[in-house]
């Protein structure tokens, strides 16, 4: 009989991969990106926020900009540290803690806005999170959650970087399949708004074979995996990542532009 996974043992592997790499690097070419769908938001200053899965405060700086009263938490020890240095050096108001996103430090109904920008969907128990996620937000808050798509540019590299590997948790990107956000959320909300939409802005100033070495090196947890490949296996990777890149590409002028399908979630708390 197979031995049931530890969970303690697999969340310490899932920290030590997001701490790995280079992850602001990494998620700078998400900025633009998250920033376009920041301010389609249209939260208020003075609203209380809550960034799960916040990373370097790729959304909550800027909504700390803004005057948002910014709450961010991640597993990553270092990524918190970062973005507790950059707000420190603006002089932004906000707090970022160290935390599991299933188990999160706040009281109930801590806050009027929950978003999380690709994060909830790398829980390894996502009904935990999704009950998480509806605890800490007010009656009438909103919950917002950006996640890859299955049949998406980014959720297909996903599902095919988890291939042979032991599934041990459920897929990532049925965070971004309506039916199961219903599943996770539905009797928590009294609204819910799901929409399909290219991710805005996602360009590269390089070419694909040098976005391919991006995701290797600074994705922590793709990084985690390139290390454990043979240098056959590796170099057979960074070839089908380009091709992927290459053929996805829709620049003419040597750098990368992608469209990469996401599914936007709006949920008013019950």
């Amino acid at each position: 009989m197979d031995e049931k996974p530890d969970l303690a043992q697999i969340k310490a592997y899932t920290k030590a991969a997001w701490m790995a790499g280079d992850y602001p690097s990494f998620a700078s070419y998400l900025e633009p990106g998250a920033r376009e769908m920041l301010a389609g938001w249209a939260i208020p200053s003075g609203c209380r926020l809550l960034d799960v899965a916040c990373g370097a405060g790729q959304v909550s700086l800027p909504a700390a900009r803004a005057g948002v009263k910014i709450t961010g938490v991640d597993i990553a020890t270092n990524l918190i540290q970062k973005a507790k240095a950059q707000a420190a050096s603006e002089g932004l108001t906000a707090r970022f803690d160290e935390g599991d996103m299933e188990d999160m430090p706040y009281s109930d109904a801590a806050f009027d806005v929950v978003v999380s920008m690709l994060g909830v969907m790398w829980a390894l128990r996502p009904e935990r999170v999704a009950s998480e996620l509806l605890r800490v937000c007010k009656p009438g808050g909103r919950i917002i959650l950006v996640n890859w798509t299955p049949t998406g540019l980014m959720g297909q590299i996903i599902e095919r970087s988890r291939a042979g590997s032991p599934q041990v948790t459920p897929p990532p990107i049925l965070w971004g399949d309506e039916k199961t956000v219903r599943d996770r959320l539905g009797r928590g909300v009294r609204e819910l708004r799901l929409e399909r939409r290219m991710y805005p802005s996602l360009r590269y100033p390089c070419g694909p074979q040098e976005v391919a070495e991006i995701y290797f090196r600074d994705n922590g947890p793709g990084r985690i995996m390139f290390d454990l490949l043979s240098a056959d296996q590796q170099a057979a990777a960074r070839v089908g990542l380009a091709q992927v890149f290459r053929s996805a590409n829709r620049a003419t002028d040597g750098t990368v532009l992608l469209d990469a399908e996401c599914l936007e979630v709006t949920a008013v708390r019950a």
